[in-house]
């Protein structure tokens, strides 16, 4: 709902400048302008998510994201120890974590929610809850999916040419998002 106002005092904030600027005819040409850039940019990033979801459920099915989640164990068990008593939640997160190695952070979003609702306690947010969030929210990507879909559909002719800054941001983003997670767990134990 806050965001429903928010959208609709900016839009009417832009139109009342466009209009007490005398460029009212500047924004009646740039809005169909704008609706078909994106539907254009929409409809070229509806097939690569369909391109690299399917390479998600391929990786699943010969075996790759479940040799990820071995690797990830020892690292899921020491930030969540809960996943040591829940294999469901083991699997949610490892899942999650690498969907998000891979950049897909729509398909990493249901099994993101499911770890969620596990690691809820009551109606306040355990401390590895917010160190999932903080995990999410500050993912370590590998092959940054969705952002090389956006470039590319606005015409980049070498969309993954970002890849070392995407991983050197990513990972001292959700190292550092994670230690601050971590120190502030400890700060507030009763919690």
């Amino acid at each position: 709902m806050t965001m429903t106002w928010i959208w609709t005092l900016l839009t009417g904030s832009g139109i009342l400048c466009a209009l007490l600027l005398g460029r009212g005819s500047e924004l009646a040409a740039a809005i169909p302008r704008g609706m078909q850039e994106g539907v254009t940019l929409a409809l070229s990033l509806g097939g690569s998510l369909c391109l690299w979801s399917g390479v998600g459920r391929l990786m699943e099915a010969v075996g790759i994201t479940g040799m990820l989640s071995r690797l990830l164990r020892p690292f899921l068990h020491r930030v969540f120890p809960e996943s040591k008593q829940d294999p469901l939640l083991a699997q949610s997160l490892s899942g999650n974590i690498c969907a998000n190695f891979l950049g897909l952070g729509n398909a990493a979003t249901p099994m993101g929610m499911d770890a969620a609702r596990r690691l809820r306690r009551g109606d306040s947010a355990s401390h590895s809850l917010c160190r999932l969030i903080v995990l999410n929210t500050a993912s370590i990507q590998l092959i940054p999916a969705n952002v090389a879909a956006v470039r590319s559909g606005l015409g980049c002719q070498t969309p993954f040419d970002i890849l070392p800054a995407v991983w050197l941001t990513s990972i001292c983003s959700a190292g550092l998002g994670l230690a601050m997670a971590v120190l502030l767990g400890r700060v507030w134990k009763d919690a």
